[in-house]
């Protein structure tokens, strides 16, 4: 088997041109019969790692999941592709049940997604024995170990995988797992030989904020306001706090649901089929909703509360963003939250050291919401992955704070704490200094300290940042045994009472008439530039007609980057919708007709002119125009790179080499379906950092090997041609 064969399905089943990082050095591995961990973010193609496999490989893929919504998503997925998959699972009938079994054992199945239970109880072992099994994958492969964010008994019951089918390779997913965590999960299952594929954690399309917890609703509604029928989750630590936010806003003219574990089944059956079908735009939930859920146009992820640990952090906000476009994930950070954490924690029947363990864990997520850096720098790091730059694309990034002379600030919030007998918690002290007249200061007789009133010159978000630091610094703390009031420690003392000078940072000024400084202008645009709006919204409604007649959610037909990509390219003919990234065979047989016709239709009411092929292109450096040529109109008549270099002769650097060339010369042609519109953009927005005549070696380094030179080249001919080589 090779990695061929592997493209050819790739491209035919989900219509993508080229595998992502990592993942055809997996599926290779997987070919040559070896155990494999894949460690990926959410939304970074994990499922494609044993998909294509499934596909490929003779027999069935068995594919362990906790989740009954991930099976059912997936299957879903995988049947409109035209690859015969199904699952089983408790909510099931008996008859649903044996018709799965019947088809198993007939053959007719690639794919089968079972639950942990199912497949170790005594009365499914018989029927996996009958069965040729290609590979078992086991998603959310963390949950076998008790040092990772969610540990599930059932898991660690999967040893028998390998004892019973040694020949068959084994594959353990999961989005967010550390070193020692890594670790447990290849001991538990008996692959300690296993390869170990850890895939980038960046997901440079989500943005990253994080904001204070006051007045958290009113924010939300803002933030929403500014973002008209997208689609958002609304993570919640408490069951009755999603009910509240999900009334509160309706009543603002939004349409949004809650789903909590209280609800019966059937109520959050409902809930999820809403949301995924596009019915309810929000849902406002605790932490499990989403998981496994492939739904690729969530916008944006709200956490109304600080998440327990980086690792759930990082694979609940991952849901926002799966197909690539621009996504938001906003964080709202107070000490209330950490202090709950704290409390469940040690109420819990844990042992010492998982108690210790969620703490340290809960701390490294306190530190990443409060510290005043690069937010995706600081997350990466967390993870092992270094990144040793400022990514642009966080709160921070965009509005860097401005550092001063602090030891006023610092004095004055110290002097305020002690005159209240460290009686005073970080809003009542804000409070405090700003002057308010609320009952309990007035009852307390706070309003009467010498430092009452004293720190009018910052805002409550100002002070709260501060106070955020000044704990960060070690010059406060909090006494979680003391009602979590605030304390001074020695250092805060030195700089009382010895004068020791203090650096803080604010915020950078905010800009007028936007709920927190961020005007409408400034929101990720899901919609890049050269599509056609107009023609995008016209597939939005067609798809969602098609998926209303189906019985399938809307993106399980295509994806809004798919849409986007008809809108920008404007295929007329079978061969170039087939050239749109995510249209595959099947999908251009069950639904290509009808999406052809409507963008042909609009292009003729609209007097648009298609683009046609570029002139033949002169002669450049010492290459033959012929050369040139052809490369080109095989590159414009929809064979990939690849293809072409087999057709020719020639290696794929050479073609690669033909078409940067082309370009250079004059030519035009879809440069993105070679190289990625945010590696450009990294690269083009990197390049004021190096000296003309640039070379490649130094972007190379600067990168750490991130991007090839391939992609380099053409980020270079680009910057050159628009003017800004």
């Amino acid at each position: 088997m090779n990695l061929q064969l592997a493209a050819k399905a790739l491209k035919k089943a989900f219509g993508y041109d080229d595998f992502r990082p990592l993942q055809a050095e997996i599926i290779q591995a997987v070919f040559q019969q070896h155990d494999v961990l894949v460690l990926m973010p959410t939304g970074g193609g994990k499922s494609i790692c044993y998909q294509i496999p499934a596909i490929t490989l003779d027999g069935i893929a068995v594919v362990v999941s906790p989740l009954i919504a991930l099976m059912k998503d997936q299957v879903e997925g995988l049947n409109a592709n035209g690859i015969p998959a199904a699952f089983l699972n408790s909510a099931q009938s008996i008859a649903q049940s044996r018709e799965v079994e019947e088809a198993l054992i007939n053959g007719y199945l690639k794919l089968l997604y079972v639950s942990p239970e199912k497949l170790v109880s005594q009365g499914f072992q018989p029927l996996l024995k009958r069965l040729k099994i290609s590979l078992f994958a086991i998603d959310e492969a963390h949950c076998i170990s008790s040092w990772g964010h969610d540990f599930r008994p059932e898991y660690t019951q999967l040893r028998f995988l390998k004892q019973q089918f040694p020949q068959v390779p084994l594959m353990a997913l999961t989005a967010t797992a550390d070193r020692l965590t890594r670790k447990d999960i290849l001991d538990q299952l008996g692959i300690e030989q296993a390869e170990q594929f850890v895939a980038s954690f960046d997901r440079p399309n989500i943005s990253l904020e994080v904001r204070p917890g006051q007045r958290r609703i009113e924010q939300i509604i803002a933030y929403i306001k500014e973002r008209p029928g997208q689609s958002g989750i609304i993570y919640c630590l408490a069951r009755k706090t999603c009910e509240t936010i999900a009334e509160k806003l309706n009543a603002a003219g939004f349409q949004a649901s809650y789903y909590h574990a209280e609800l019966s089944p059937a109520r959050r059956n409902q809930v999820q089929e809403d949301f995924i079908n596009d019915r309810i735009p929000i849902v406002c939930a605790t932490i499990a909703f989403g998981m496994g859920i492939d739904k690729s146009n969530v916008r944006f992820v709200i956490h109304y509360n600080l998440p327990r640990n980086v690792e759930g952090y990082y694979q609940e906000l991952g849901r926002a963003g799966r197909d690539g476009l621009p996504a938001e994930a906003l964080l709202f950070f107070s000490y209330a939250d950490v202090q709950t954490y704290r409390d469940m924690i040690e109420q819990s029947e844990s042992s010492d050291e998982q108690k210790a363990l969620r703490v340290a864990k809960l701390n490294r997520m306190f530190q990443v919401a409060e510290a005043p850096v690069c937010r995706r720098r600081t997350i990466l790091n967390y993870f092992n992955e270094p990144f040793d730059r400022n990514c642009g694309n966080c709160d921070v990034c965009r509005r860097p704070p401005r550092h001063f002379d602090g030891t006023m600030a610092v004095q004055k919030a110290l002097s305020a704490l002690l005159r209240t007998g460290e009686r005073a918690g970080m809003q009542l002290l804000v409070d405090v200094l700003r002057g308010s007249r609320r009952r309990d200061i007035l009852e307390n007789g706070f309003h009467e300290i010498k430092t009452y009133g004293a720190g009018k010159e910052y805002s409550f978000e100002e002070w709260t940042f501060l106070l955020s630091q000044m704990l960060h610094q070690g010059y406060l703390e909090i006494a979680y045994d003391s009602h979590s009031h605030l304390r001074v420690t020695e250092i805060g003392k030195a700089v009382l009472f010895e004068g020791k000078k203090v650096q803080l940072a604010l915020p950078a000024e905010q800009e007028p008439n936007s709920s927190r400084g961020r005007s409408p202008r400034n929101i990720p645009d899901a919609n890049p530039p050269g599509h056609d709006a107009q023609l995008f919204d016209q597939l939005v409604a067609m798809r969602r007609q098609l998926a209303q007649n189906l019985g399938v959610p809307p993106y399980i037909i295509f994806s809004d980057a798919t849409l986007k990509g008809m809108a920008e390219k404007l295929p007329l003919s079978e061969i170039e919708l087939l050239r749109i990234s995510g249209v595959g065979e099947r999908k251009l047989q069950e639904y290509g007709a009808a999406f052809l016709q409507l963008i042909q239709r609009y292009v003729s009411e609209s007097g648009i002119q298609t683009p046609i092929p570029a002139p033949p292109v002169k002669d450049v450096a010492s290459e033959k125009a012929p050369a040139y040529q052809t490369s080109v109109q095989l590159f414009l008549e929809g064979f990939s790179i690849h293809e072409i270099a087999e057709q020719r002769g020639l290696a794929p650097d050479t073609i690669q080499g033909h078409l940067l060339k082309a370009y250079q010369a004059g030519a035009e042609f879809p440069i993105l379906e070679l190289v990625r519109a945010e590696t450009l953009d990294l690269i083009i927005g990197a390049l004021p950092l190096f000296p003309k005549p640039r070379k490649l070696k130094p972007i190379y380094e600067h990168f750490e090997g991130r991007f090839t030179y391939d992609e380099i080249r053409w980020a270079l001919a680009i910057a050159e041609r628009n003017g800004a080589g």
